[in-house]
């Protein structure tokens, strides 16, 4: 009879096969592989169909999970942001910001990206939005490192909150944690069970931290070819549309951050104010936002898909016992905790190479993090890792998720992986330094914690007092019945 973990790992490597093999929907071999194996297991006996039959009671209570409403608004926000010109209103005035470096260009893309992104729908439609932003406008920079910078760029909103990929991330990571509690070697310490704030906090000082060394790194590798500054008009409507632009996004920004908004509330708040600027404007005609409207739907009805796919295979994947006996192997390892960790992180940057960050989150994510969590002892570095190797994967030729993009959407021509790969790694390295010094330094991720409650002076109560007070209360409680529930007094 097979073995129900064994079962799981072949219903792992079939669905790793038919990704890189077939080119079909994700979601939909996620639900064919799940429904194969299932039945396997139905025929062997590792199943019970009572429980695959309450999938349906699953799938609705999952859909109305409060925090999927922010999924379409995000994606909303990404697809119009593509079709209005304000992005191109933000990056025109940022290089005039940014001219007498040399590398104005450069370094407003790096900014449109760190602005943009955490309100954009996704690393595809960042990718897309600045490929034809950004690429026509780069002057002198040849293919190879015009598509590193786009590449890059479309990256910072995996790692810079409140952007989706952190928000469903830290959803996750709240589920990963719960379950790490149950494993053998769990010892919760100071730390509560983490929550999507907690993510936050965790991610901003490293994502702070990489985007600060990309726009160095920039500089530096322009200096050769840097432009020289050439005399700008001001254009007062242009300037004041970026100014208020800028104000209203890191006002939303800050009020997520700061837990004054939820999500989900600061997306909607951009979309309204979206809409309403363009409906002022007149920047789009009617024909124009029924393709944003077809878009968001479209886009949003893949998400959703690959929520429910993912949500069939879990269910299976557990059911079968596979992440259990891959939680215990892991940490049954005879390896250091740290080595055995960081060979899980190269795994998982192995997945992203060939996965979306959506795909990881739903799919990957929810097997390692727990006993990752326990080999680390830290939920919220293990967060911080987590996206950090993700946003790595995202930047490797040829199979990167965000070089793909910027690749087929660029329109710079054909562009040898070789040369790509040398225009990325300076900021490939980069990456990599800060990944090493958060595994390595697990307080650097605490910095932004919110405070923990005060301690209270008094004295603890001794057991004579409880007892005493105890006494007290029930006879509060005798004085307070009713004459008539007393027939002892009521003679």
């Amino acid at each position: 009879m097979l073995q129900g973990s064994s079962l799981g790992l072949w219903m792992l490597l079939a669905l790793a096969l038919l990704i890189v093999t077939t080119g079909l929907p994700v979601w939909a071999l996620l639900i064919g592989v799940a429904s194969a194996f299932a039945s396997i297991a139905l025929l062997a006996g590792s199943l019970d169909l009572a429980i695959l039959a309450a999938m349906p009671t699953r799938i609705i209570g999952l859909l109305e999970h409060d925090l999927l409403q922010a999924l379409p608004l995000y994606v909303f926000i990404g697809v119009l942001l593509q079709h209005l010109t304000l992005a191109d209103v933000l990056f025109s005035s940022l290089k005039r910001l940014f001219t007498r470096t040399g590398v104005g260009g450069s370094l407003a893309a790096l900014s449109v990206g760190a602005l943009i992104a955490p309100m954009n729908g996704s690393v595809a439609s960042s990718s897309a939005l600045l490929a034809r932003l950004v690429a026509p406008r780069l002057g002198r920079m040849n293919a190879a490192a015009a598509t590193a910078l786009i590449s890059v760029a479309a990256t910072i909103g995996v790692v810079v909150p409140p952007s989706l990929v952190l928000i469903l991330l830290g959803e996750a990571m709240l589920a990963a944690h719960t379950e790490a509690s149950n494993l053998p070697g769990f010892v919760l310490g100071s730390q509560r069970i983490i929550n999507t704030r907690d993510v936050f906090n965790a991610a901003l000082l490293p994502a702070l931290c990489v985007l600060l060394l990309w726009a160095v790194l920039v500089w530096w590798l322009g200096r050769k070819n840097a432009e020289k500054p050439a005399p700008a008009r001001f254009q007062w409507r242009q300037e004041a549309l970026s100014l208020l632009a800028v104000t209203t996004i890191v006002l939303l920004l800050a009020a997520v951050f700061s837990g004054k908004m939820f999500a989900v509330e600061a997306a909607a708040s951009g979309g309204v104010l979206l809409v309403a600027g363009a409906l002022a404007s007149r920047a789009l005609n009617w024909p124009q936002w029924k393709l944003v409207l077809a878009d968001t739907l479209a886009l949003s009805g893949a998400l959703f898909a690959l929520l429910v796919g993912a949500s069939t295979f879990s269910l299976v994947f557990r059911l079968l016992g596979t992440d259990r006996w891959i939680a215990l192997l892991l940490l049954h390892s005879t390896l250091p905790p740290q080595l055995t960790a960081a060979l899980v992180l190269s795994a998982v940057a192995l997945c992203a190479w060939v996965l979306d960050a959506f795909e990881m989150i739903f799919v990957v994510i929810p097997i390692v993090a727990p006993p990752l969590i326990v080999m680390l002892g830290d939920a919220q570095q293990t967060a911080v890792l987590l996206l950090l190797v993700l946003q790595l994967s995202f930047l490797i030729p040829p199979m990167g998720y965000a070089v793909l993009i910027a690749r087929a959407r660029a329109g710079l021509g054909a562009v040898a992986t070789t040369a790509l790969l040398k225009a990325l790694l300076p900021f490939i390295l980069v990456q990599c330094a800060v990944t090493t010094l958060v595994f390595l330094a697990p307080g650097s991720v605490h910095r932004l914690d919110a405070a923990a409650p005060a301690a209270t002076d008094a004295a603890p109560m001794s057991s004579q007092d409880i007892d005493q007070q105890m006494r007290d209360m029930a006879r509060q409680n005798d004085a307070s019945e009713p004459l008539a529930q007393r027939p002892e007094l009521a003679k």
